[in-house]
C-alpha cells in the first residue's frame, strides 16, 4: 500500500485509565486493519474520535462543544466518531444533537471499530456484548508501562454511578490471556504492568465460560509476578469490600507489587455509605486502611470522595473528615456530588444545596493540602528508587517511586526505562524534585 493510502487518525481521550487502554485498542485495530496512523493535528485527520467519559457531568457537557469545534476545523470528507461511556448512555441522541457525527460506539463494543468506521451512521451501544476473549492488536502509548485490562464491566449497584449502565455486567478476562499480554509487553520493554478493572480485587467472580480452576486477584498478582522481565505491578481500582486478609497479605508480601493502594472511600459516614450501596462501613474501611499502614509503613493510600451526596448531614460530613484525619491519604480525588442519568441517587428528593456542597469541598481540599504539605516535607533528603518513564518540559524526566510518589530530576531520554536511586532535595505538594545518587 502506497504512502498516499495511509489515513490520519486523531483521537481525544477523556476520563479514566480504562478509557486510555480502550483508546490504545482502537488505535491498534485501525492501524492494523484500516491503515490509519496517528496525528496530533485534528485539522489533517481523516478520522476524529472522541473517547468519552460519563462518570461526572462536566466531561459530558464538554463532548458536544468538542464536536462543534472539530466539525468546524476538520478537512472535507473527514469523519467524526464518538466512543466510550457517554456513547453508551446517550446512543442515537448523539446523532440528533450533533448530526456531523458519523458513528457512535459504546464502551463495551471497542472491537467493532472497523465496522463502525466503514458504516455511515453506525450505532452499537450493546452493554451485554462480551469482549473478554477478543484478541486486540497491539499498540501502546508507552513502551515503559503497559496497561492491561483484567475485567470488563461492573456488577456493583452504587446509587451515584452510571458505569454499570455503560459498561455492562462484570466479566473477568481469562488469566492465561492476561499473563500472555503482560509477557508480550514486558518483552517489548515494559517493566511495569498496570492492571485495570472497575473492581480489580473482585477478579475471578465470573468468566465467559466455566473454568475448572478458581483464580482470584491475589492469584493473578502472583502469576504476573512470575514473569521475569516484570519489575513492578500496579492496579486500579480495588473495592474496599473485597479487601480480605489474603489480598492484603499478597499486596504486602509480593515484592513486585508496588506499595500504593487506591481505596475509594466515597464517604466516611456509614449511613451515607448505606445510601450509596457501597457494601462496607466506616469501621471496615478504617480497619483495612490502618492495617495496611501497620503492615507496610511506607505504603501510599489514595482515595475518591464525594461530598454533598443526597441526605449528607453535617455529622455525616464530619465522619468523612474523621477518616481523612485517621488515614492521612497521600492523594484524594474529591468531587461535589452531581446527579447522573440512570442512577438511583438522581431520583433522591433530599439533594444538598450546591453552596453547602461547595463549602464542604473547599474545607476538605484545604485540609488535604495541609496534610500533603506535612507528608511532602517529611520526604526531604529521603532516597527513593524511581522508575523513569516520561520526559517533561525544561529538561526534566519524571518517574514514580514504589509507593507512587511523582519524582522529577534533571536529565534526558537515556533515563527512560531505568530504575535509579534519587535523593529528594525539593519536596513539593504534587511532585518531589531530586537528584540521582546512583
Amino acid at each position: 500500500m502506497s504512502k498516499e493510502d495511509v489515513k490520519k487518525l486523531y483521537i481525544e481521550t477523556l476520563g479514566c485509565a480504562m478509557n486510555t487502554r480502550d483508546s490504545e485498542h482502537i488505535i491498534a485495530e485501525l492501524n492494523s486493519k484500516e491503515n490509519y496512523e496517528l496525528t496530533d493535528d485534528a485539522k489533517n485527520a481523516d478520522l476524529i474520535i472522541i473517547n468519552t467519559c460519563s462518570v461526572r457531568e462536566k466531561p459530558v457537557n464538554k463532548l458536544f462543544s468538542e464536536i462543534g469545534v472539530f466539525n468546524k476545523m476538520k478537512k472535507e470528507g473527514a469523519k467524526i466518531g464518538i466512543c466510550g461511556c457517554t456513547a453508551s448512555h446517550l446512543g442515537d441522541e448523539i446523532f440528533k444533537r450533533a448530526p456531523s457525527v458519523n458513528f457512535v460506539l459504546g464502551a463495551r463494543n471497542v472491537s467493532k471499530i472497523s465496522k463502525a468506521v466503514n458504516t455511515e451512521k453506525y450505532l452499537d451501544v450493546d452493554i451485554n456484548y462480551d469482549e473478554s476473549t477478543f484478541a486486540f492488536n497491539e499498540f501502546r502509548n508507552s513502551i515503559y508501562k503497559a496497561y492491561v485490562n483484567i475485567s470488563i464491566g461492573c456488577d456493583k449497584q452504587c446509587t451515584y454511578c452510571i458505569v454499570p449502565h455503560t459498561r455492562g455486567e462484570e466479566i473477568s478476562i481469562p488469566p492465561e490471556l492476561i499473563v500472555a499480554e503482560a509477557q508480550k509487553a514486558a518483552l517489548r520493554g515494559a517493566k511495569e504492568i498496570f492492571l485495570l478493572g472497575q473492581n480489580v480485587n473482585n477478579y475471578g467472580r465470573r468468566f465467559s465460560s466455566k473454568r475448572d480452576a478458581k483464580v482470584d486477584f491475589s492469584d493473578l498478582l502472583n502469576m504476573i509476578s512470575e514473569i521475569k522481565e516484570v519489575e513492578r505491578i500496579r492496579f486500579t481500582s480495588p473495592h474496599p469490600l473485597h479487601m480480605d486478609d489474603k489480598f492484603l497479605e499478597t499486596f504486602a508480601n509480593n515484592p513486585k507489587v508496588c506499595k500504593s493502594m487506591h481505596m475509594p472511600l466515597q464517604s466516611g459516614s456509614t449511613h451515607i455509605l448505606e445510601q450509596m450501596k457501597r457494601g462496607y462501613t466506616k469501621e471496615w474501611f478504617l480497619d483495612r486502611a490502618l492495617k495496611l499502614r501497620q503492615m507496610i509503613p511506607d505504603v501510599s493510600i489514595s482515595t475518591d470522595i464525594i461530598v454533598a451526596f443526597p441526605g449528607e448531614s453535617d455529622e455525616d460530613f464530619e465522619d468523612t473528615m474523621d477518616v481523612i484525619e485517621k488515614v492521612k491519604f497521600e492523594q484524594i480525588f474529591a468531587f461535589k456530588y452531581s446527579p447522573r442519568p440512570l442512577t438511583k441517587a438522581a431520583e433522591f428528593t433530599n439533594q444538598i444545596d450546591s453552596e453547602i456542597g461547595s463549602a464542604r469541598l473547599d474545607r476538605l481540599q484545604n485540609r488535604q493540602d495541609e496534610i500533603l504539605d506535612t507528608i511532602a516535607s517529611a520526604k526531604q533528603d529521603k532516597v527513593m528508587e524511581v522508575y523513569f518513564e516520561e520526559l517533561r518540559s525544561s529538561g526534566l524526566v519524571a518517574g514514580r517511586s514504589d509507593n507512587n510518589a511523582l519524582v522529577q530530576v534533571e536529565g534526558s531520554q537515556e533515563l527512560l526505562g531505568k530504575t535509579l536511586k534519587v535523593k529528594i532535595t525539593n519536596p513539593r505538594r504534587l511532585a518531589l524534585y531530586g537528584e540521582i545518587v546512583e
